[in-house]
């Protein structure tokens, strides 16, 4: 595997599919930046609700797939699924079908979230509960006041580099930013 974080501003991811797995996996989306084209054919109240105005319901075509660069797929069944994976691929699109690793060219890890901060673990798909448990963890070691420690070395290192100051020295000054405040014992 191949770690890579996605800009949602810079290509285009779309989600076919229904149930909870389908609404956890638009919200985490959405708090990634995407707001993507939702395709479900009949999708449940909730997922509609959730979906809004940018709910199609149908599933996607070699149309729709021409203007996408990622593609989600859950919740619609082993041969529609199936089907979809292998029309995103012959379109070269990027596709996860939730749980189903063959059919999978990538794994969303699990997400851990401080403002700016973004940590994640991934197990390849091999244990999403393993996964899930460690990202836990992390979210018990870095509580949501990391997005503003996060803003305040931001701020220093914007302030230095503007001032004329090395990498070296940035680098050194954020570390013992760190030290002082007790940051990361």
């Amino acid at each position: 595997m191949i770690p890579l974080a996605l800009d949602p501003a810079r290509v285009v991811i779309a989600l076919a599919g229904n149930g909870p797995l389908a609404v956890r996996r638009l919200t985490q989306l959405r708090e990634g930046g995407a707001d993507p084209q939702v395709f479900s054919p009949e999708p449940d109240g909730e997922f509609a609700a959730l979906a809004g105005d940018r709910l199609v319901r149908a599933l996607p075509d070699a149309a729709d797939l021409d203007k996408v660069g990622v593609l989600y797929v859950m919740g619609l069944g082993t041969e529609a699924e199936t089907a979809l994976a292998e029309l995103a691929r012959q379109r070269r699109v990027l596709v996860n079908v939730e749980d189903v690793i063959p059919l999978c060219d990538f794994h969303s890890p699990s997400v851990v979230r401080r403002g700016d901060l973004v940590m994640t673990v991934s197990t390849g798909g091999r244990s999403p509960t393993l996964a899930s448990l460690l990202r836990q963890r992390l979210e018990a070691l870095f509580p949501e006041e990391w997005a503003e420690r996060l803003r305040t070395i931001a701020d220093l290192r914007n302030r230095r580099r503007a001032e004329g100051a090395s990498m070296s020295d940035v680098a050194r000054e954020t570390r013992e930013l760190i030290d002082r405040e007790g940051w990361l014992p």
